[in-house]
């Protein structure tokens, strides 16, 4: 034994290390077969496989369902943001994806990718009359765009799920704008009433969110606009257990006077107080959910020297 040879050892001993630690996060498309070491040398032997990971993850008896309920529309940005966001659910065991349109009828553009991505899915819509359309509205009386969509996604759960039935379940809203981390959907997977946690990139904000006192428990909120809101909270900041949302029929998002930054609360005031709120997010000292959004796209050139935004089924954006 040379004494080059323990550090080859330890140098070859990492590099397992390294590639393990990769592959277990499905990062690496093959496997490493015999390795060697030979003086100063090691040769490592790669052989092609198939990818190991199952996507979505195979469904489990002992884990409560999300119920994921993502409001659309069509723009430019649709079906990015639709495919960014259909990446992160693949990865969530026991997901229920509520897709709803605000459109006349259910769209090809969003059916087909719905079919396409393997995962357990609900294509809805609904289309928003035009004098609800908040673009034509003040603030203080607007519309917010998504309000009967997931109305309709309400009512399509009350209506197909038996609230005496042993269903456990979560239901969240995520929108197709925001970015989300894998360990948000675990955090509120076990949600008793209505867990709650920080939303980056909202109100003028880095962040948003509940203040949490000694004993753990929610006694206001992190924001600019309007604080006294019964709920200052934004969408993407709370989930609710799907019995609670069986359990009370009448609790929605409502359609009328109600003031902007306001529809979070109109739910929630439906469903539990300031005190039953779980904190979630190790006590809401972390970021989970970041309102990113798709940067407009500047199409200044359709429709100019032949250019047209006409696209076959396979080219539409």
């Amino acid at each position: 034994m040379t004494l080059d040879e323990p550090q080859n050892k330890i140098k070859t001993l990492k590099f397992f290390v390294n590639i393990l630690s990769l592959s277990s996060f499905g990062l690496l498309p093959f496997y490493l077969g015999e390795s060697c070491v030979t003086m100063n040398k090691c040769i490592t032997k790669a052989t092609q496989m198939k990818y190991v990971h199952q996507r979505p993850p195979p469904w489990s008896d002992t884990l409560p369902t999300l119920h994921i309920i993502t409001p659309t529309y069509g723009r430019p940005v649709q079906k990015a943001e639709l495919t960014r966001l259909t990446n992160t659910l693949l990865h969530i065991p026991n997901l229920h994806w509520l897709v709803v349109e605000d459109s006349v009828q259910r769209t090809a553009l969003v059916s087909r990718l719905l079919e396409n991505t393997g995962l357990n899915y609900t294509h809805l819509n609904v289309e928003t009359p035009e004098n609800l359309k908040t673009q034509k509205k003040p603030r203080n009386v607007r519309f917010p765009r998504g309000t009967m969509q997931r109305n309709l996604a309400l009512r399509w759960l009350r209506e197909h799920i038996n609230p005496n039935s042993s269903h456990k379940g979560v239901v969240y809203f995520a929108d197709d704008d925001n970015t989300y981390s894998l360990e948000l959907f675990e955090e509120m997977r076990w949600t008793r009433n209505v867990s709650v946690w920080p939303v980056a990139f909202v109100g003028g904000l880095r962040y948003e969110s509940p203040k949490i006192n000694s004993q753990g428990k929610v006694f206001g909120w992190k924001t600019v606009f309007d604080p006294r809101r019964p709920f200052a909270i934004d969408m993407a900041g709370f989930a609710v257990n799907l019995q609670l949302i069986l359990s009370k029929p009448q609790a929605c998002f409502k359609l009328k006077r109600v003031k902007g930054g306001y529809q979070e609360s109109s739910l929630l005031q439906g469903l539990v107080t300031l005190s039953d709120l779980e904190p979630k997010a190790a006590n809401c000292t972390k970021i989970l959910v970041w309102h990113t959004r798709t940067e407009r796209p500047l199409l200044v050139n359709e429709g100019e020297k032949g250019f047209t935004s006409d696209f076959g089924p396979d080219l539409q954006s």
